[in-house]
């Protein structure tokens, strides 16, 4: 898991809303991977790279808060292991109930994935 510290930074009490935030080289990235990416804040995402298209979401299931990145990626669905709730990652939407979670806009600037939340 990756993580990121603004807590010794002057910017740390900027609403960070507008601003996006680098998550890491795009190589660190690799394709098919699922990782989880902790944010300041306690904001926790998961970052999908499916045939080098990067989507992000929210990284726990709504149902028992499992941490959804440790499921099982099927294409564009990713399935909660603990049980078996699926979600697209392009959209947040859950395939199995009428629940979503939220999704983030994730961009590649000068080989850099970013992600604006």
């Amino acid at each position: 898991m990756q993580s990121f510290d603004t807590k010794n930074s002057d910017s740390a009490h900027v609403n960070l809303t507008r601003q996006p935030l680098a998550l890491g080289r795009v190589e660190d990235f690799p394709l098919g991977s699922c990782q989880t990416v902790e944010l300041p804040e306690g904001l926790e995402l998961g970052i999908y790279n499916i045939d080098g298209e990067f989507h992000a979401i929210s990284n726990f299931c709504p149902h028992k808060g499992a941490p959804l990145s440790e499921g099982i990626l099927c294409g564009h669905v990713i399935e909660c292991g603990l049980h078996g709730w699926q979600f697209d990652v392009r959209t947040g939407k859950c395939l199995t109930v009428s629940e979503s979670i939220e999704r983030y806009e994730v961009f590649v600037e000068d080989g850099v994935l970013k992600v604006r939340v």
